[in-house]
């Protein structure tokens, strides 16, 4: 199975979120496995998930890359060659690798394997990516820290059938390539083995020895004391000149993230890479599309590095994110002019919703009826997870998702 330029790669957490990955447009998935993952908080897949879940993708034409990308300790390397064992087996297309003895093993163990360098190993040059290439990587997840401009120089300067792969969309990490210390020093779990507890969004204030009851704020200016916060990265109206500076994969963070995080932005880039693909010289992002990625719960968005040194990067009056939209159901089917659903947040008969469908602008509908799963009206959707339906002329596909705006 070929890599599709430009591919957009989503992250998939858990198997219901892998299914909406790809039933949104993904071209590959990033997944963790339950050891050796950068997102130890998240319910990642086990063996039989991930054979589960390569199978569903493979169904739909997309593609699998494992996690593999913590910094293993002494005591945990003897357990890889199990591992690798199994990887080999499970149909996953690729192991994203960044510690130098794991890339050695898997090349031993996985001869057939693709290996693709992850953005901890920190390339930010073309020196980095050939010796990694000549070690047998076919892909390099660049650095977060790097422009267009060296990104650029880096694809010249490159063998063109290694495949460049760059952070587009998602929180962005205050420390080098998200290899932090801070996580372990204050709270003992490390960020290099899948476990950080994010203290760089936390609130800090000063203290003096002698006055141990007396907090000080810390100001970097007047807005306020959150001075490690980073705001998120979004580049949905740059999906030309990515791809212009030689990017061959656009990948989208968020293991950690909800299933509609996932539906949303994986859609979102799905729709902006083929609106790009059709109009190559023209190509300009829609409107909907810029504001479709402020529907999810969000940090402040900036460019990043993308354009040189970051600029009002950091977001100083809270850690919280930006959340104006519920989600309110899932589509399960359409039949006969009408939709059945299941309930994810309660809303009211007459209330005006967005309906989310793949590699489609979101559709505006009120809710004129509701009716539960025995057929009796309703006035509301008030319990978790009930089943109800509503008449809906236009077709909507199973797994679509129902959005409220909050007032």
């Amino acid at each position: 199975m070929k890599t599709r330029i430009p591919e957009v790669l989503a992250p998939a957490g858990d198997f219901t979120r892998l299914k909406a990955a790809v039933d949104f447009g993904a071209d590959a998935v990033y997944i963790g496995g339950k050891v050796f993952t950068m997102r130890a908080g998240t319910a990642n897949f086990s063996d039989e998930e991930m054979l589960k879940g390569v199978a569903y993708a493979h169904e739909h034409g997309a593609r699998v890359y494992l996690t593999c990308n913590t910094l293993p300790r002494c005591n945990e390397f003897e357990h890889l060659p199990g591992y690798f064992e199994f990887v080999k087996n499970s149909g996953v297309d690729a192991v994203i690798i960044s510690d130098l003895g794991v890339l050695a093993l898997a090349r031993r163990l996985m001869p057939e394997m693709e290996i693709h360098i992850s953005t901890q190993a920190g390339v930010v040059n073309h020196a980095a990516a050939c010796e990694l290439h000549a070690m047998g990587a076919k892909r390099v997840v660049l650095a977060r820290e790097l422009s267009l401009e060296e990104i650029r120089y880096i694809r010249t300067h490159t063998p063109p059938e290694l495949e460049i792969e760059t952070f587009v969309h998602g929180a962005m990490c205050v420390s080098f390539s998200g290899r932090c210390l801070l996580s372990s020093y204050m709270t003992g779990r490390d960020s290099n083995r899948g476990e950080c507890a994010q203290p760089c969004r936390w609130r800090y204030s000063l203290t003096e020895e002698k006055r141990p009851n007396e907090h000080y704020p810390i100001f970097e200016d007047e807005q306020g004391t959150y001075i490690l916060n980073a705001k998120d990265l979004c580049m949905i109206e740059h999906i030309k000149e990515l791809v212009q500076a030689g990017v061959t994969s656009l990948k989208i963070e968020g293991r950690a993230k909800s299933v509609y995080y996932v539906s949303v932005i994986t859609n979102a880039y799905r729709c902006a890479v083929d609106g790009y693909l059709a109009s190559p010289q023209d190509y300009t992002t829609p409107d909907w599309l810029v504001e479709e990625v402020k529907k999810i719960s969000h940090r402040q968005y900036c460019t990043g590095f993308f354009y040189g040194p970051i600029e009002n990067g950091q977001y100083y009056e809270n850690g919280g994110y930006v959340r104006e939209y519920d989600v309110v159901a899932v589509v399960d089917d359409w039949k006969d002019g009408m939709a059945y659903c299941t309930q994810r947040n309660k809303f009211l008969k007459g209330d005006t919703v967005e309906v989310l469908q793949p590699r489609s602008k979101p559709l505006e509908l009120t809710i004129e009826k509701l009716f539960s799963a025995d057929g009796s009206e309703l006035k509301s959707t008030p319990h978790p997870m009930m089943a109800f339906s509503f008449p809906c002329d236009i077709p909507l596909k199973p797994g679509s998702v129902i959005r409220k705006q909050l007032k």
